[in-house]
């Protein structure tokens, strides 16, 4: 039978993920997509789908005039026949049908729903298809700006409806938590202060103040200490956040955060709430998470793994051997070392097999993240062979030896450079030696918390002290007294929550006395003046009984990232920006009618053509 539409075609008794063994012998109607489409000649196979999964439908043509076993006239039954071999992909339909086992040699084991079919009495095309640019089940070979343009197509992709499932589910398990911690959820504007204090912010002309503009905000950060000072105790919210900075995988001009803060705490407090959300998140997405998390100092992690964010999967720890080789004849070891800079490597077990071209390849990825070259030698037969072997007396092949602890087969990578350039160097090759030679399982998750940065970092082009977080972190009470004589040595109360060597999140304990608040932004050169017009209204907060307070914010759209096995942030956010910051499906950013940028009394400058 054929239905014209009617609303009740619509009462689905099931999804098309639903049906199973036990349901043989049910009426039932399913609606969905039309996934693929098989003409067998006299009955038509049809997968339908929907976001739960994929159920085999069967047309087929009654075998003798009389009609079929649904008791249809075999008229009827002829036209639902053809009509069904119309049907293409991607048209929407409802069908009419009873479930039958598919019989022996005919189950699907890939389908939860592979052992049974349903076979239709009636059908309703609810609406037709173009031919799509890309199958959703095609989408290997297709460009990534494609998937974008077309992301409706995309999002009916099993992963990704999974992925958007999954982060709904992380979502509320983030509500539950905290609601039941006595959390209370506040909304903060998205329409604020320009507080420029690190990315570039969006700003937003204001119409009816002319001249005048808002911000997207890049954090609720001073928000959520006001509603501290305020005497909130406890509160958080599921936050949208802005910043106009360089795009990657992990990064979107437009995010959503975790944003939490806590009145009277100290960092395990804070970080201890941070771990029971992320315990039943993992729960929720049926991933491990350890009864107690690994805390691990700043200079520890940037001394053994060469970055703050460390993957501590597998054991490929990185060795500073500035003192072992200073007294070395090999130039660009003895001149890092004679300026200030920092020689450290790292052994890789079972590298002396490594090709001549394999280490040049591996030379190669160091370069990319700053390193002028990579030395290297193997260990053989007790000895130390080629690269830089022959600068090493045995007296610094036995202490270098010690210092890695390598055996025979091992092979020694090393970087000579200033202190930042060799850490991220070799802590980019860390990582990709650890993908390599799979020194790791795939699904693996190993969490650790960072904790006491440093409060400031130099900053050698504008020289001057910059905010390693953000200039409303705490320093250590017992660094304090540093902050005039010392700067760089001063710790922060800051700390971060890392998942295989990608930051989930970080928060601090807050500078919560005026005094020290403007000891830091002295520190930073932000003059009283500059201060009072950018942070005067949260600055005068501060002065009216500001309680002790701490939190953190976690990166939504990471962790769903993580727990789902995404690659970018692209693959869990349903409509993401390029890393050109635009939206292919809506051609967005665009250019405006002249009568708003009028209204708003704003004139666009076309910047100088580029010199060739």
């Amino acid at each position: 039978m054929i239905e014209t539409f009617r609303p009740e075609v619509l009462h689905r008794t099931h999804s098309c993920g639903q049906l199973r063994a036990g349901d043989v012998g049910s009426t039932v109607r399913l609606c969905g997509w039309v996934r693929s489409y098989r003409d067998h000649g006299g009955v038509v196979f049809i997968d339908l789908r929907d976001r739960d999964g994929i159920t085999q439908v069967v047309f087929d043509l009654p075998s003798c005039d009389g009609g079929d076993a649904a008791g249809q006239s075999a008229a009827a039954a002829q036209k639902m026949y053809e009509l069904a071999r119309g049907l293409r992909n991607e048209w929407v339909i409802a069908i009419h049908g009873k479930v039958r086992p598919r019989g022996e040699g005919r189950v699907n084991p890939k389908l939860p729903t592979g052992e049974v079919e349903v076979i239709a009495d009636s059908l309703a095309v609810l609406n037709r298809s173009e031919t799509v640019p890309f199958e959703p089940d095609g989408f290997a070979n297709v460009s990534e700006e494609m998937r974008l343009r077309y992301r409706y197509i995309d999002l009916r992709r099993p992963e990704m409806t999974a992925a958007l499932r999954l982060r709904a589910r992380i979502a509320k398990a983030m509500h539950d938590v905290l609601d039941g911690e006595g959390f209370v959820e506040v909304e903060t504007p998205n329409l604020t202060k320009s507080t420029p204090e690190g990315a570039r912010d969006f700003l937003v002309p204001c119409r009816l103040q002319q001249g005048s503009f808002y911000a997207l905000p890049q954090s609720p950060q001073l928000f959520k200490q006001i509603l501290m000072i305020s005497g909130l105790d406890k509160y958080y919210q599921i936050a949208r956040c802005f910043r106009d900075e360089d795009l990657r995988a992990d990064r979107q001009p437009e995010f959503t955060q975790l944003d939490l803060e806590m009145s009277f705490v100290n960092e395990p407090d804070v970080m201890a709430v941070t771990e029971q959300v992320m315990r039943e998140v993992c729960k929720v997405s049926g991933k491990p998470f350890p009864e107690q998390v690994p805390v691990i100092l700043y200079k520890d992690a940037m001394e053994r793994y060469g970055i703050d964010r460390p993957d501590m999967r597998f054991e490929l720890f990185l060795h500073d051997v500035s003192a072992a080789v200073a007294a070395s004849e090999f130039k660009v070891f003895k001149d890092a070392v004679s300026q200030g800079g920092l020689v450290k490597g790292l052994c890789v077990p079972g590298g002396a097999k490594f090709t001549r071209k394999e280490i040049d390849l591996y030379t190669a990825y160091a370069g990319e993240f700053g390193a002028k070259g990579l030395a290297w030698c193997k260990l053989e037969a007790g000895q130390f062979t080629g690269g830089v072997a022959k600068f090493f007396p045995p007296d610094m092949q036995t202490a270098l030896r010690q210092l890695f602890n390598a055996a025979d087969g091992d092979l020694l990578f090393f970087v000579a450079d200033k202190p930042a350039t060799t850490n991220k160097a070799l802590a980019a090759l860390r990582s990709r030696l650890g993908k390599d030679l799979a020194l790791y399982r795939e699904g693996d998750m190993r969490w650790c918390w960072v904790t006491e940065f440093p409060l400031v970092e130099w900053n050698p082009d504008e020289r001057r002290w910059d905010a390693m977080h953000h200039p409303f972190t705490s320093p250590l009470p017992e660094d304090l007294d540093k902050l005039d004589s010392d700067p760089g040595s001063v710790r922060a109360r800051a700390y971060d929550l890392v998942c295989n060597g990608t930051e989930m999140g970080g928060g601090s304990i807050r500078i919560h006395q005026p005094d020290v608040q403007s000891r830091v932004f002295s520190l930073l050169g932000i003059s009283p003046e500059s201060a009072a017009a950018r942070f005067g209204f949260f600055l005068n907060a501060l002065k009216y009984g500001a309680p002790p307070h701490g939190g953190l914010a976690l990166g939504l759209d990471r962790v769903v990232m993580i727990m789902a096995g995404g690659q970018s942030l692209r693959d869990v956010i349903a409509f993401p920006k390029t890393q050109r910051g635009t939206c292919p499906l809506t051609d967005g950013p665009s250019e405006v009618e002249p009568k708003q940028l009028d209204e708003l009394h704003i004139r666009v400058v076309q910047p100088p053509p580029a010199v060739k």
